[in-house]
């Protein structure tokens, strides 16, 4: 067993500890040539941890890795690299105002007297993605292109490197649909070709449709390692969260009353082209009722979300709020006429990355007579606020209040910034990707959470990219095509299948088949 070539990876009784919380206690995971291996587990239970490991981000405590049975140290991502193992993070690390091109080669550039030689590149590029099919324009900036794009770039970025060893991070956190469908064809393609593939999630479906093996962690703790064949996304919840877990949303007939959002003729400029990114959308959110806009990424729900809370500024139409037109009022007075907002993008607009965890809960509630005297905080009262709400949204993390929010896993992030929004009691809540980056467990508590301030007559906006949740949570769906609502459905009479038709603009709710232009 010990020197067994089968395994190319072999990660053996690793512990990686951070302060107040050990990460990644005694595991041991084994990684086959030409298998796609899924690391499944809850936030926090150490999957981007142990695999930071491996890619050289952190230095593990204790255990060894081997490579093709020989023990390797992995001190960087360089000393990675050279062994042929690359990584996609959650999190993209591309340079925004650089070509794709320029991104791929970065720091693997070949240079001719000090010049950087982009032919060769272009051409091993581009071969590359014709020979997996990811087609990308290498010379667009990659602040202009979509984030399934920009994984794209992420994967040629690797395979330009000639890895041997695929690391995917919860790709597909961000992708809609047909791009996940996309990227599990490519990640098929790539083991079909000898590459072997770790593939972090805690989607069981994908898990189920595209692994063979799945290593499941708890708590930093190595649970088990199934056959993908011989398991059921039951069991591998169970062994993940530790209890069963409902994979279906519980909820009442909604009971709608006045309306608290009402939105009329809208319209938002685009910042990448000429055309408008939202085009004349009307709509009304009622009291006690969560109305969700579908849609695949970059139709306009992101510029309709940031022209509804003050982020951008529309060009036409108006919001009103309780009946009051908020369309050109701050941030901050939308917030005190009863807006509360989950953010798409948690690292720009939901947190302040180096502000402790309960600094991050009072952002918009810190000048309450409640959290402060005479332009002073009290920090007792927000610590007590703050410790009051990790209990109860079971926000983990290794320090508790004054954690580092950069420090905390993603989806400890996600369930922080839920917290504070629901907890505020407002009576409208916009909630774009709310279980964004979510395990099953959590996913199930969020639901319960938004269909529990629906029930308690909140109004709530939902922008979800998840046909699952969009399906079992909403009470009406509207779905949004290139900027425009195209249909509005009834999630108990519609199906996944005509959703995805209007999704794609292939119809439209007149019960005309939209034209092909």
């Amino acid at each position: 067993m010990e020197q067994s070539p089968e395994y190319v990876i072999e990660m053996l009784h690793i512990t990686k500890e951070f302060p107040g919380i050990k990460a990644n206690d005694d595991i041991t995971l084994q990684l086959k040539k030409g298998e796609i291996h899924a690391l499944l587990g809850e936030n926090g239970a150490g999957k981007s941890t142990l695999m930071s490991v491996l890619f050289g981000m952190y230095q593990p405590e204790e255990g060894v890795i081997k490579k093709d049975g020989k023990v390797v140290t992995i001190n960087n991502p360089n000393d990675a690299t050279a062994l042929h193992i690359g990584m996609v993070h959650q999190h993209f690390k591309l340079v925004d105002v650089f070509t794709v091109l320029d991104n791929i080669i970065l720091g693997a550039e070949e240079t001719k007297l000090g010049f950087i030689q982009k032919k060769n590149a272009r051409k091993k590029v581009q071969e590359l993605s014709d020979r997996y099919g990811l087609h990308v324009n290498l010379d667009a900036k990659i602040e202009d292109i979509t984030v399934g794009m920009q994984q794209r770039v992420e994967i040629l970025k690797m395979l330009y490197r000639d890895n041997e060893i695929l690391i995917f991070d919860e790709p597909t956190a961000v992708l809609t649909p047909q791009e996940i469908e996309e990227l599990m064809q490519i990640m098929k393609g790539l083991a079909k070709e000898g590459k072997s593939l770790l593939f972090i999630s805690h989607k069981l479906n994908e898990i189920m449709e595209v692994s063979d093996r799945v290593t499941v962690l708890r708590k930093g703790k190595y649970i088990g390692t199934v056959e993908t064949k011989d398991t059921t996304k039951e069991e591998l919840s169970r062994m993940m969260v530790g209890r069963p877990v409902q994979l279906v949303v519980e909820k009442d007939e909604a009971k709608p009353t006045e309306p608290i959002l009402e939105v009329e003729h809208f319209t938002v400029p685009s910042k990448i082209h000429k055309n408008n990114a939202v085009k004349d959308v009307s709509l009304t959110v009622r009291a006690g009722e969560i109305v969700c806009i579908a849609g695949i990424d970059g139709n306009g729900q992101t510029e309709f979300v940031y022209g509804l809370t003050g982020l951008e500024r529309p060009s036409a139409g108006k919001v009103k709020l309780l009946g009051k037109d908020i369309t050109h009022a701050t941030i901050r007075e939308r917030s005190l006429d009863g807006m509360s907002h989950i953010p798409e993008d948690r690292h720009k607009h939901g947190l302040v990355l180096d502000f402790t965890l309960e600094q991050n809960m009072v952002l918009q509630r810190y000048y309450e007579p409640k959290f402060q005297k005479g332009g002073f905080i009290k920090f007792g009262a927000v610590r007590e606020y703050a410790e009051g709400l990790i209990e109860k949204f079971d926000v983990r993390s290794g320090q508790g209040p004054v954690t580092v929010a950069r420090s905390m896993s993603g989806g400890n992030q996600q369930k922080a910034i839920i917290a504070r929004e629901v907890d505020r009691d407002l009576p409208l809540i916009i909630a774009v990707q709310p279980t964004r980056g979510l395990d099953v467990g959590a996913i199930e508590f969020v639901h319960s959470q938004l269909v529990a301030a629906r029930d308690a007559g909140k109004a709530i906006l939902l922008v979800s990219l998840e046909l699952e949740e969009v399906m079992s949570l909403s009470d009406r769906i509207l779905v949004m095509y290139e900027g425009e609502i195209v249909g509005e459905l009834d999630p108990k009479t519609t199906t996944v299948e005509e959703l995805g038709l209007y999704m794609a603009g292939a119809k439209r709710n007149n019960g005309q088949e939209a034209s092909a232009s």
